[in-house]
């Protein structure tokens, strides 16, 4: 879990820096990588849920 964990972090960091860049520079492509890293971000969490549930289970 703590993998799952790393991974949604460095996830978001590339959202973040991506979704800074099209908001603040007006940069097009950057919004067109936050929107994909949004969809990763998305299955992860969705990830992580299951595996929080499992692991609340035992």
């Amino acid at each position: 879990m703590k993998e799952l964990v790393e991974k949604i972090q460095a996830a978001y960091a590339a959202f973040e820096a991506d979704a800074n860049a099209q908001v603040e520079k007006g940069n097009k492509a950057a919004g067109t990588r936050a929107r994909k890293a949004s969809l990763e971000l998305e299955k992860l969490m969705k990830e992580f849920r299951k595996a929080s549930v499992e692991a609340g289970k035992n």
